[in-house]
């Protein structure tokens, strides 16, 4: 049987065996958790959000937060209503996923995260504290993304890439000038097992090759083939 602090409320009736929701937590009926979970004090889980077997939720996280557009955003959003998070992850404290993200089995998503729609993340990843990652991008599996990063709408990270530290990527060679322009958005595109280096910037649409490195600080205004090491302002090849 399932724990459920007296304070809870819990709507839900798909509560895994062995399962703990912590005091002044929220699960809304359709939300799924598998067994053992475990739900910290004041979580909020949405409908229609599947939460894997061991999966730990830390205190204050927002599990299913609907995309809205106010004020002077360019473009109304669009998601499906759904959030899976994989087995045995670990979704840190004020954490926010949003719907339409899926999470693979054994990652973990820092302290204050932020997972915008439209957003797949691969198994046994890391998602550091503080790390922003913008609408339909996808990172790969074992990839690790650290602390005050952010991961601009329409990046893609392959399986096995590293970013550090303070790192910032770019999508809108515009600027937001001429509004949201569909076609001319484009995140980087690093592939399998790709270094950034701490505090490096990433303009849009950049390719990093396969096993390229990035160093710290570096800015980069083209491409980086594979296996190459650049680094300065412009990044250059050594």
């Amino acid at each position: 049987m399932p724990q459920i602090h007296p304070s809870a409320v819990v709507e839900s009736d798909s509560i895994g065996a062995g399962s703990e929701i912590g005091a002044c937590a929220v699960v809304a009926a359709g939300a799924v958790l598998g067994e053992g979970v475990r739900v910290h004090p004041h979580v909020t889980i949405g409908p229609d959000v599947r939460v894997g077997a061991g999966t730990e939720v830390m205190p204050g996280a927002c599990l299913g937060r609907e995309p809205r557009a106010v004020g002077s955003i360019a473009r109304d959003p669009t998601f499906e209503r759904r959030l899976e998070i994989g087995e045995g992850c670990s979704i840190g404290t004020h954490a926010i996923l949003y719907y339409d993200v899926s999470v693979g089995p054994r990652t973990l998503i820092g302290d204050g995260a932020s997972v915008r729609e439209k957003n797949r993340i691969g198994e046994a990843c890391v998602v550091g504290r503080k790390v922003t990652i913008d609408r339909e991008s996808e990172l790969g599996d074992r990839v690790k993304v650290m602390d005050q990063t952010h991961v601009t709408g329409r990046a893609f990270l392959g399986s096995d890439s590293f970013v550090g530290p303070g790192v910032t990527m770019m999508n809108d060679p515009s600027f937001g000038v001429e509004g949201y322009v569909d076609e001319i958005i484009r995140g980087a595109q690093i592939e399998e097992r790709a270094k950034i280096g701490g505090g490096a910037s990433l303009l849009p649409g950049i390719h990093i090759g396969k096993g390229a490195t990035v160093a710290a600080a570096a800015l980069v205004t083209r491409d980086v083939p594979a296996g190459a090491v650049v680094f300065g302002v412009p990044a250059r090849a050594r």
